[in-house]
């Protein structure tokens, strides 16, 4: 999720650079939204990975 996120500002950079502004608008506020997901979920995560507590002793 996040080389999605990091693949999407690199096309609004190039984008960017050629002038082409509203597309390097639209990529990097998809690169926003694609990165506070894949926040959410990782914190989503470790709540419940903290909640369950250790795992078996091996």
């Amino acid at each position: 999720m996040l080389g999605l996120v990091v693949t999407l500002l690199i096309i609004a950079l190039i984008a960017a650079v050629l002038g082409f502004g509203g597309i390097a608008f639209a990529a990097v506020e998809i690169a926003k939204i694609v990165f506070f997901v894949a926040l959410i979920l990782f914190l989503i995560a470790l709540v419940f990975g903290a909640m369950r507590g250790p795992g078996p002793a091996v």
